[in-house]
């Protein structure tokens, strides 16, 4: 190959970005060998020539494929092969998906796909954040059309200052996991996890690391200059004028407005095929008009609920713009599980169901990430088709369905207590009842409570709430809508969820349709979320549901002991084979959990057998001196004396003249194997063993 490809290369946050053109995978429409210090991350473009027939949409597929040798790690599991995509490879896919989708031409109907391949990972590099580089470098040199260049910076906070791009030691320490990706003009995409930090500190990271992007994106202009193929030309699918004109004729603008004016999603849908129907019969002999119908009334939808919020500031269900639906609230709605809560906003309702259990069952992560090895907070969140009156299998998660699960997992972490503070594996799962807008701050939410309801000492409440966005031809021409519902969402250009408590963010997600917000728009938006999320943590959440957690776990929770032995002596408790922990375990009826640092974990949900448990480790950790009392159980009787068990593994002799203050010819006349007695430990004998009396136990 020698110098047939070209390299770019720039510093960025004090390490060298390269850029390999022309190198491999030539026939992709478009491809970049990534290189951010040692992470090499190859990204491609690829298009179909041909647009897919019989759709409305754009079929865009980004894919993130992480492979384990770039750790040097060969996958676990009988299968040694990669399986199906992670939670972070699907997380990654949909975070590169959404500034990137906007940038394509609205009516493009050629398969797209984007995919990414990790192949070597340096720990102080994030892959994520390369891949997510290459992609947009791979499609602005492609022929794809494309209205990029777009770049990504990641911002991290330590001591109150920001860090771009941090390194691994960075993010371990930073109180931000902020993802910003710009255009020339404007940001496009937010993506953060904060320890509950201050609206106006995330306004200035965002921005910093827009500025950050305007470098990068200067960068890429020089590789594009250099690189880049001239764009192709592809079908358009526009709907003809003239059909606008004659659907006007049939059903004029005041009907289509009393048509969408509702707020009950079924009679607006009912409304609209009615609509769609008297059409469809008035055009029966047209066929191209027939075969666009469809669109056409969708954008008529979408014009007429634009012009209504935009123009009149009317909402279609005749709301404020920053009205929230009705509101409710309720804990233990579902009996015997270990906390549940229900929120209900409008036609959005969640119930969100809390299982607690030892930290043994946290989650283990086999990723590309040396930080992250096991999860013990889990958020799962689920979508059946019932919660939007609809009819269809269940097929397990998909990428939606993880996405929010997550975003509403990263919004509640920052108030857990600790693992010291409360020793459990948390697990929290929102099953979606109803939607229509939002289900996944309505999920932070149903979370925040059903965790308080489970005994969970959370910090402090955390809500989330959406903020809409509909633009009219300029930049000063827009207008913030606080909790959107689905039609606003589908017809609006933004959907901007921010989740926090009283003192700060704890996440962000913002999808948006246009090609970027200004920094007024984002400014109010921030600020409609911030007074949102205060009334509904002090109006609903606090009055209906639960104001602060319970003082203990419920009666069907696990409880959980926590004891420290010296970790010499963890090879005691767990005997030869694990002979020894499982006596107890079998006798006690708990799970024992011992880390390498000594710390022991006894779960159980009997207090009797989790006491009996710690006592007897205590009892096999314990180095028996003069003085210390003991209770033993008889396992062996010999003529001189009797052997007693103190807890499993160890045990002790009491000579037969250390029994009684009375004379005993025979140890069988007083003890019995299997009796339990109590005695004080004289030291060592002369033969350096430990014995015990059971005459000198003090009345």
């Amino acid at each position: 190959m020698g110098d047939k490809y070209k390299k770019f290369e720039m510093e960025l946050a004090g390490r060298t970005l390269r850029v390999d053109v022309g190198r491999v995978a030539k026939q992709a429409n478009g491809a970049v060998l990534m290189h951010y210090g040692d992470t090499t991350v190859l990204c491609t473009a690829t298009a179909s020539e041909k647009p897919r027939e019989g759709i409305d949409f754009f079929p865009l597929s980004v894919e993130y494929n992480e492979r384990m040798y770039a750790v040097g790690k060969i996958p676990g599991g009988f299968n040694k092969r990669e399986g199906k995509a992670s939670e972070n490879a699907i997380l990654t896919d949909r975070v590169i998906d959404r500034p990137m989708r906007p940038l394509f031409p609205k009516d493009y109907r050629n398969d797209v796909t984007l995919e990414n391949l990790v192949m070597s990972v340096d720990q102080d590099c994030s892959p994520e954040l390369t891949a997510m580089l290459g992609a947009a470098i791979a499609t602005c040199i492609s022929d794809i059309p494309f209205d990029g260049p777009i770049s990504t910076t990641q911002v991290g906070m330590i001591d109150g200052e920001f860090v771009f791009n941090p390194t691994s030691a960075q993010r371990v320490a930073s109180d931000l996991a902020l993802t910003v990706a710009s255009t020339r003009e404007k940001v496009i995409m937010i993506e953060a996890g904060a320890n509950e930090v201050p609206e106006d500190k995330m306004i200035e990271a965002i921005f910093a690391a827009h500025e950050l992007n305007q470098k990068v994106i200067a960068f890429i202009d020089t590789i594009v200059a250099e690189c880049g193929k001239p764009k192709h030309d592809y079908e358009h699918f526009s709907v003809p004028e003239e059909l606008f004109e004659a659907i006007k004729e049939i059903v004029p603008p005041e009907q289509m407005e009393e048509a969408v004016f509702t707020d009950d999603k079924q009679t607006r849908e009912e409304n609209i095929r009615v609509i769609t129907e008297k059409l469809e019969e008035a055009f029966a002999d047209n066929e191209e008009w027939l075969s666009v119908l469809g669109e056409a009334v969708y954008q008529y939808q979408k014009k007429t609920v634009r012009k209504m919020i935009l123009k009149d500031h009317k909402r279609p269900d005749g709301r404020a713009i920053d009205e929230i639906r009705p509101l409710d609230a309720e804990i233990d709605v579902i009996p015997r599980v270990h906390g549940s809560a229900m929120f209900t906003r409008g036609q959005t309702q969640i119930c969100t169901v809390t299982t607690l259990a030892p930290l043994s069952e946290a989650q283990r992560l086999d990723g590309l990430d040396e930080n992250e090895t096991s999860k013990r907070y889990m958020h799962h969140y689920n979508f059946p088709s019932y919660s939007v009156g609809e009819t269809k299998p269940s097929r397990g998660p998909g990428r939606r369905e993880i996405g929010h699960g997550a975003l509403a997992e990263r919004a509640l972490i920052p108030v857990l207590p600790s693992e010291s503070e409360f020793p459990y594996a948390i697990r929290t799962v929102s099953e979606t009842f109803e939607s229509n807008g939002s289900t996944s701050q309505a999920s932070v939410c149903a979370s925040s409570m059903s965790l308080m309801a489970a005994g969970v000492p959370i910090k402090s409440a955390v809500a989330g709430i959406s903020a809409g966005l509909v633009t009219g031809e300029t930049d000063d021409d827009y207008l913030v809508l606080t909790d959107i519902q689905g039609l606003e969402d589908f017809f609006g250009d933004m959907d901007f969820k921010v989740a926090g408590t009283h003192k700060g963010i704890t996440a962000i997600q913002m999808d948006i349709k246009i090609h970027g917000l200004t920094r007024p728009i984002i400014e109010e938006a921030i600020a409609a979320t911030k007074k949102a999320r205060t009334y509904i943590i002090d109006e609903v959440m606090n009055k209906k549901g639960i104001a602060e957690p319970r003082p203990e776990v419920g009666p069907y929770a696990p409880k959980i002991i926590q004891m420290q032995i010296d970790p010499q002596k963890i090879g005691d408790v767990v005997g030869q084979r694990g002979k020894t922990i499982n006596a107890i375990i079998e006798e006690t009826g708990v799970k024992i959990d011992i880390e390498d640092d000594g710390s022991v974990s006894i779960c159980g949900t009997e207090k009797e057998g989790m006491d009996k448990a710690a006592k007897l480790i205590h009892t096999i950790v314990t180095d028996f001196e003069a003085g210390q009392v003991f209770e033993g159980k008889v396992v062996s009787i010999k003529d001189f004396g009797a052997f007693l068990e103190f807890a499993p593994g160890k045990e002790g002799l009491v000579h037969i003249s250390k029994i009684s203050k009375k004379r005993v010819d025979k140890v069988e006349d007083v003890l019995s194997i299997g009796d339990v007695v109590k005695v004080v430990c004289l030291g060592k004998d002369k033969m350096g063993r430990f014995s015990f009396s059971m005459r000198d136990v003090a009345e």
